[in-house]
């Protein structure tokens, strides 16, 4: 097979979806094995043209890049003429799986997306007006008419099922990785004092508001990891909070591993990727008790309900009071999600479908 895969949005510095483009990309490659081509490509911006390279680092790929300044629109207009083929850039593909930023048109072959979430469907005013409106398009115009949807979790799966109408069996969860620098072993970051860690882009969807105003155990602070995102920023200077930004992933690491705990009050996820890195790293986690973080939860984080502070606080205590059980549970947990799981289920649906 010759599979065409849209890596887009990695001209952008990753979060969750950037994650798994990356991990699924190389768990895919790795799949393949030499056997079937994979091709990155992606319409992108001067940026992109340096940061997609430099985020593909170590996959042995060529991707196929266009330069074209003000990307986003040459992509959404792409997706809406839907001229000319992807085929008059790539040649033949047997392949086409696209991202939540376009959906290009194509001569022939297999037509496969992701999605990670509904977010835009199910709570419109979590997302921003250009997201929510690049997002539904490709729902309406492309979903529907791929023959195969990926989704990241069993929960992501029966949203599309029941709100994108998509038949079950289009539908195959491929769920997300985690990769080798989150483990136990491995330099640990030092902040001067105990800390608890969280993780996310700043935006109303990830409820930063709520934890804040949890009450943390004596001596602790909260940490927190992630860019400014949008809407009303939370107010983190104040005493025992710790504001780190946006960091790499080494950094990210060494983060998960020196923290107290780890704490995701999110209100709705397609998945939680960071849930089980922080598992997989060794730390206890406390994670909102959103059915939408079961899967990446199993049984071995303390659940607490993300819109009160006290159950996130009392939640937090008894992670830490626990800290033996969870982690060893955790480990465990984690240890089931591998890229190259990822990428050897995507691989076996496109096969079984073109053998059909």
């Amino acid at each position: 097979m010759r599979i065409a895969f849209d890596v887009s949005p990695l001209s952008h510095p990753r979060t969750g979806i950037g994650n798994y483009i990356r991990g699924s990309l190389a768990g895919l490659v790795e799949a393949a094995a030499g056997a079937h081509e994979v091709v990155p490509f992606a319409p992108t911006s001067p940026q992109g043209l340096r940061q997609i390279p430099a985020t593909l680092a170590g996959i042995p790929v060529e991707p196929r890049l266009r330069l074209l300044p003000f990307a986003h629109y040459w992509r959404q207009a792409w997706s809406r003429v839907g001229w000319p083929p992807v085929e008059r850039f790539l040649g033949p593909v047997d392949v086409l799986h696209f991202s939540d930023w376009m959906y290009p048109p194509q001569r022939g072959g297999l037509r496969s997306t992701m999605v990670h979430d509904l977010v835009p469907l199910r709570s419109p005013e979590w997302v921003q007006g250009r997201t929510r409106r690049m997002h539904c398009a490709k729902y309406r115009n492309a979903a529907r008419t791929c023959d195969l949807v990926f989704a990241n979790s069993e929960f992501t799966k029966s949203d599309v099922v029941e709100l994108l109408r998509v038949p079950a069996e289009k539908v195959v969860v491929a769920y997300p990785g985690v990769a080798a620098r989150f483990r136990p072993e491995g330099e640990r970051a030092d902040l001067g004092r105990p800390y608890v860690l969280t993780v996310a882009t700043l935006e109303p969807r990830k409820n930063l508001e709520t934890l804040l105003a949890a009450p943390l155990p004596d001596g602790h602070a909260l940490a927190v990891v992630g860019a400014a995102g949008w809407g009303p920023q939370p107010r983190l200077d104040r005493p025992d909070v710790i504001r780190l930004g946006y960091v790499d992933d080494d950094e990210l690491a060494r983060l998960y591993r020196g923290a107290a705990a780890f704490v995701y009050p999110s209100r709705f996820e397609g998945f939680g990727i960071p849930v089980v890195e922080a598992m997989a790293s060794g730390v206890p986690v406390v994670a909102s008790s959103h059915p939408s973080l079961d899967e990446a939860s199993g049984d071995a984080a303390v659940r607490a309900d993300p819109d009160s502070a006290e159950a996130l606080g009392a939640a937090i205590a008894e992670a830490l009071a626990r800290r033996g059980e969870l982690v060893a549970r955790g480990r465990t947990h984690a240890s089931r999600f591998e890229w190259s799981a990822t990428g050897r289920t995507m691989l076996d649906a496109f096969s079984s479908i073109l053998a059909v």
